[in-house]
């Protein structure tokens, strides 16, 4: 293995978010975004001071876990930030190592290595921390077989959902606060081994009002992508000032959920409650002149607000949704690539222009 190698990922394991009601988020994302019951803890499975419920929708794995008790690093960071990831835990072959390699490269540790085990097998974990509290967990489950981690019971009740198509973590948006975007993506590079795959800047990211700067960090196998954004000088205050005078702290804004189909996992992301972001319908007028012939019917991208982007190698199709808590502070992305590795960079400006809307809406602009 060379050096570069160092930190071999295989993929998002699970992302974890701390909420103020766990019982009510599960209920929520399994009604509105498809995902299935999986797994369970809490009072029953010996656990006194929190509840956790895990769901899945094919790759995608989500966790919510609220305190039992107050005065809890759970109820705290509910308190301070409102329900929002805590953990964004990464597929590793090995825990122990991926923990002594970075932090021997700076990482803050959040966990020491250890082994969690039960009639299912056991499982390795350690962890380091992000910007603001986010911790990365690592996690080894070679030896584990049971529905998700130790300490968990099968969870499978009598009601369930259909799934909505939704494949896998496609990419995850951190906000950092002022002058500190090039810390962290110092820190995936020097510390995780990671590269930057595309950068922009506020003359990229700008409307009349507000700006941003954002950097994408990627591993080797480009299976887990972080862009992380800062505020940039704007007239106004920006979606990222937003998020963090809400969030009161770095964190993560926004999660890309990948689809084979968009059109029908909108469609029924739509029906089932999922408010989306819409842009100005001339956005569509001009459309096929930018990003030249797509497989998708026009009208049906337009009634769904769905928005188009070209890169040289092909195309994507997005569509971001408003904030999914009371805070506006984190939301979705729902992304179908083809073949484009890239992130929309020719749908900002419309994209922001809609946000502007909504902030001016809330009288945070």
């Amino acid at each position: 293995m060379s050096d570069k190698d160092f930190l071999p990922i295989n993929g998002t394991d699970y992302v974890e978010f701390y909420v103020g009601n766990a019982k009510q988020a599960a209920y929520y994302y399994q009604t509105a975004f498809g995902f299935q019951p999986v797994a369970y803890s809490g009072l029953e499975t010996g656990w006194k001071d929190r509840v956790s419920y895990v769901l899945q929708q094919d790759k995608i794995r989500l966790v919510f876990t609220t305190s039992l008790e107050p005065d809890t690093d759970i109820s705290r960071h509910v308190d301070k930030h409102g329900d929002g990831v805590k953990f964004i835990a990464l597929w590793v072959d090995d825990a122990r190592k991926s923990y002594e390699e970075t932090v021997k490269r700076g990482a803050v540790p959040y966990m020491e290595p250890r082994e969690e085990e039960d009639a299912n097998g056991k499982v390795v974990r350690s962890g380091i921390y992000t910007y603001g509290e986010t911790v990365h967990i690592f996690v080894d489950r070679s030896k584990y077989n049971g529905p998700f981690l130790p300490g968990f019971r099968e969870w499978n009740p009598y009601y369930k959902t259909s799934k909505v198509g939704l494949k896998y973590v496609d990419h995850m948006v951190g906000n950092v606060n002022w002058g500190e975007m090039d810390k962290w993506v110092n820190f995936y590079a020097d510390v995780m081994g990671f590269q930057q795959l595309v950068s922009f800047d506020d003359k990229d990211i700008s409307t009349e009002y507000t700006a941003l700067m954002s950097k994408v960090m990627t591993n080797g196998n480009e299976r887990i992508k972080f862009p992380i954004n800062e505020p940039a000088k704007g007239k106004k205050k920006s979606q990222i000032e937003e998020y963090i005078d809400f969030y009161k702290d770095s964190g993560v804004q926004h999660i890309a959920l990948a689809t084979d189909n968009i059109i029908e996992t909108v469609s029924e992301l739509r029906n089932r409650g999922i408010e989306f972001l819409r842009v100005p319908s001339t956005y569509y007028d001009t459309l096929l002149d930018r990003v030249g012939n797509i497989d998708e019917e026009l009208n049906s991208l337009k009634d769904l607000g769905i928005l188009v982007d070209r890169d040289d190698e092909g195309y994507l199709l997005q569509i971001f949704s408003k904030p999914v808590e009371d805070r506006p502070t984190v939301f979705y992305e729902i992304i179908q690539r083809k073949g484009a590795r890239s992130f929309g960079k020719g749908n900002f400006k419309a994209l922001f222009e809609a946000i502007e809307l909504e902030q001016e809406s809330r009288g945070t602009l």
